[in-house]
């Protein structure tokens, strides 16, 4: 039987596949490790980890894509998919993050074949992800651009799930920000519901169509959720694939 994990606002049925995406230099991997951390039974399974299995002959993704590219690209999806399907077939939660964006994203989630399957999309300002490449031991983009990776999220990326932008959210933060809007999804495609991390809500009327502009705020607060009814309540993203 599922195990219920009980957080203020969701009550998440065990278990179940957590997908967690965005660019580069967004916090997916910190999020998704405090993430797993806070279930009872999880893991995180890191899509770029495939990628750097291969020591040889392995193709870079550097611009413009190759032919090899992208189809080492495809094997590292279909590698995570079953990787995590595998982890929750067997009872445990599986907490998968990469850079799943454009098509990809639609294309990932139809490898998934485990239920539930909830997403959430980390869309930080393009200048805090600049900030934090800087920052970081390891360097993400290469030849890519932040301002073209961000078009690409914003403009190409299908309104699935739940959209955090945790430019001024801790980890621990963005982990609760997660878990108390989950299940907090408006329920029809004609409604949608913008979330603050204070708790406050409002209903909009009029489908969803991508989230706010970058930086765009609810005023007073701290960081933004935009749950994107498109996908229904997140565990309806079965619906894609």
């Amino acid at each position: 039987m599922a195990e219920p994990l009980q957080h203020p606002g969701l009550v998440l049925e065990q278990p179940a596949i957590l997908v967690i995406t965005g660019l580069m230099a967004a916090g997916k991997s910190t999020v998704a490790q405090s993430l797993a951390q806070r279930l009872p039974s999880a893991a995180h399974v890191r899509g770029d980890a495939f990628r750097r299995m291969i020591v040889s002959g392995r193709a870079e993704l550097t611009p413009p894509l190759s032919a090899a590219g992208r189809t080492q690209l495809n094997l590292r999806h279909r590698l995570a998919a079953l990787v995590a399907d595998e982890y929750a077939t067997a009872g445990i939660t599986a907490v998968v993050q990469d850079v799943y964006l454009g098509d990809d994203l639609s294309h990932f989630l139809g490898l998934l074949r485990h239920r539930p399957i909830y997403l959430a999309v980390l869309a930080p300002r393009p200048n805090v992800i600049a900030r934090r490449e800087r920052a970081r031991g390891k360097t993400g983009y290469g030849q890519w651009s932040i301002a073209a990776f961000d078009t690409l999220l914003r403009e190409q990326t299908p309104q699935l799930g739940l959209w955090v932008d945790n430019s001024d959210l801790s980890v621990e933060e963005t982990v609760d920000a997660i878990l108390s809007n989950l299940s907090g999804s408006a329920r029809h495609a004609n409604v949608g519901r913008e979330v603050d991390t204070h708790g406050a809500s409002r209903t909009q009327p009029g489908p969803v169509r991508r989230p706010r502009a970058a930086g765009a705020r609810i005023p007073g607060c701290s960081g933004t959720v935009d749950e994107h009814p498109l996908a229904g309540p997140p565990q309806a993203v079965d619906q894609v694939g």
